[in-house]
């Protein structure tokens, strides 16, 4: 288990969506070349960003380029922006590292939102389902990413895949992440579970990279579980686990 001490590992998020100061993000920069913690957690944020957002995306209608190219010359360019020089107060920053982990979630939700109007417009009722569920996904992921008494764990399942875990007591959840996850094959499917004193309880599904949050009771679970298994799942784990990883105290 890897425990980071606050500050500098908590800026993994912010660093993914782009969302450091110069400075920050040149010094996180250089961390990054020493702390493979800290890589691994960035590269799941981006991968996990990234998915959520295709997967709401639509592409534009053709006319839209159009239109926009018959009134872009009719546009007032304005004056660039230039950011005041003072220093930023310690306390502002301490607030907006502490709110990093919602910067992920509501960065994806807004491409996700986006996405989901135009689904609404064009697709219909059973569209407009799947929109509720990306949303309830997305808010469900940043209660437990931004909750103060949040705490993650690393591991590493035996078929390569980088995995991490974000648990809030407090919120009694837990989300768990996967990067490099290869594909599970035809008749198959990733199946989560939670370690209660030895009894393994079903957790959800994870079929590639990307989050999810654990299904059960994490309060008095010690450990999260993965196993390959039959599409549709088992009541008990069918395989020998492919990873068993302690949950962050």
């Amino acid at each position: 288990m890897n425990r980071h001490a606050p500050d500098t590992h908590t800026l993994t998020a912010a660093y993914a969506l782009n969302a450091l100061e110069p400075g920050e993000r040149q010094d996180f920069t250089a961390h990054l070349q020493t702390c493979e913690a800290c890589r691994q957690e960035t590269a799941e944020f981006q991968a996990t960003a990234a998915r959520l957002a295709a997967a709401v995306s639509q592409p534009p209608p053709p006319a839209v380029r159009t239109r926009v190219m018959i009134s872009i010359d009719g546009v007032r360019q304005l004056p660039p922006h230039t950011p005041p020089t003072a220093a930023v107060p310690a306390r502002s920053r301490m607030l907006r590292r502490r709110a990093v982990p919602l910067a992920l979630a509501a960065a994806v939700a807004a491409a996700a939102l986006g996405g989901i109007a135009l689904w609404q417009m064009q697709h219909g009722q059973d569209l407009q389902q799947q929109a509720r569920q990306a949303r309830q996904q997305l808010d469900a992921v940043s209660t437990v990413l931004a909750a103060p008494d949040a705490r993650t764990v690393h591991g590493r399942a035996t078929n390569g895949a980088l995995t991490t875990v974000v648990a809030s007591p407090r919120q009694n959840k837990a989300v768990f992440t996967a990067g490099n996850l290869p594909a599970p094959g035809p008749g198959r499917t990733y199946q989560l579970w939670l370690d209660h004193d030895g009894t393994m309880r079903p957790a959800g599904f994870i079929n590639h990279d990307g989050t999810v949050v654990l299904t059960g009771n994490p309060a008095d679970a010690g450990a999260v579980g993965l196993t390959l298994e039959p599409t549709g799942g088992s009541p008990q784990p069918t395989t020998t686990p492919l990873l068993l990883m302690p949950l962050p105290a």
